[in-house]
């Protein structure tokens, strides 16, 4: 059990049997009447946002997070695969539980999945890769004066905003948080 004193940023917790995390938190004491703490926690599961004022001596059980290393298998169609790499167990999901990180993802790589009471809610891709270019336009000679860019198709599907000296077949680093170019790999 936690007391709602003692939250801070980044600590999970349980309101009505779901997972909430601190994501903001303010101990306030009023010159009249008792202290509370002003907090702003994010539902795990469903990702909504809610502010609210808890006294300081409520208590929420703890929402214990698991969190495991598992390599990208394959898709056949409807369910991604993923193996845990230290009980070769396979867990299959849907494409809406992996859509943000299957894009930086290719098979064989390794990824970071999320599981709340054996229940995986959240795959992370690694927060940089490198993938070889598929398709791009050519450049423009001359298109050089400013940060000209163009998209760029990668080869796990993603279409990024490149500079447009970046040919197809070109290895480049992408941070897979915000699906930005970073520079050619080395």
């Amino acid at each position: 059990m936690i007391y709602a004193s003692d939250f801070r940023k980044g600590i999970t917790f349980e309101i009505n049997g779901e997972p909430h995390v601190i994501l903001d938190f303010q101990h306030v004491k009023p010159g009249k009447g008792s202290a509370f703490v002003r907090t702003k926690y994010k539902n795990i599961l469903t990702g909504a946002t809610r502010e609210e004022a808890f006294n300081p001596d409520v208590k929420f059980p703890n929402a214990h997070i698991e969190t495991k290393n598992m390599q990208y298998l394959y898709n056949d169609g409807e369910l991604y695969y993923f193996m845990d790499a230290e009980t070769y167990e396979q867990v299959p999901l849907m494409k809406d539980q992996v859509e943000d990180a299957i894009q930086f993802l290719r098979e064989n790589d390794m990824a970071t999945i999320k599981f709340y009471k054996g229940n995986a809610f959240l795959v992370e891709a690694p927060n940089f890769v490198a993938l070889a270019v598929t398709d791009t336009e050519p450049g423009v000679k001359g298109d050089t004066a400013t940060n000209v860019t163009k998209a760029a198709t990668v080869e796990t599907g993603a279409v990024v905003q490149v500079p447009i000296f970046i040919e197809t077949g070109e290895v480049i680093q992408i941070d897979t948080r915000t699906g930005e170019y970073l520079g050619r790999a080395k």
